[in-house]
């Protein structure tokens, strides 16, 4: 529980240090939008050494499903655009996907 729980704190800082970024250059938010992002970027990598896992592919693989939910859930909450069914059952399909990866029995 305690790895879905820092995927999910990591989803939303990297979005969010993402989300600095393009507001800075997309949306011509001032440049001071870059330090907060800086920092939850760096959270967001330094969380995702915390998962608990002997290979560093298989962690960031599982987190790719954690994170498309997540931007789904951010693009509704923060930016105000309702996700809609097709979205939504991609999401699924790719939290599927992280579960088998992060719960699947491993041999060795």
């Amino acid at each position: 529980m305690q790895t879905i729980l820092v995927y999910v704190v990591a989803a939303f800082a990297e979005i969010a240090g993402c989300f600095a970024v393009w507001a800075h250059l997309r949306k011509d938010a001032s440049i001071l939008w870059l330090m907060p992002g800086g920092i939850a970027l760096g959270l967001f990598a330094y969380l995702l050494t915390r998962v608990d896992s002997a290979a560093a592919g298989r962690a960031y693989a599982a987190y790719g499903g954690v994170y498309i939910a997540a931007s789904l859930v951010w693009l509704w909450a923060v930016e105000g655009v309702r996700p809609d069914r097709w979205d939504i059952a991609g999401s699924v399909v790719c939290l599927a996907g992280a579960a088998l990866i992060i719960f699947g029995p491993r041999t060795a």
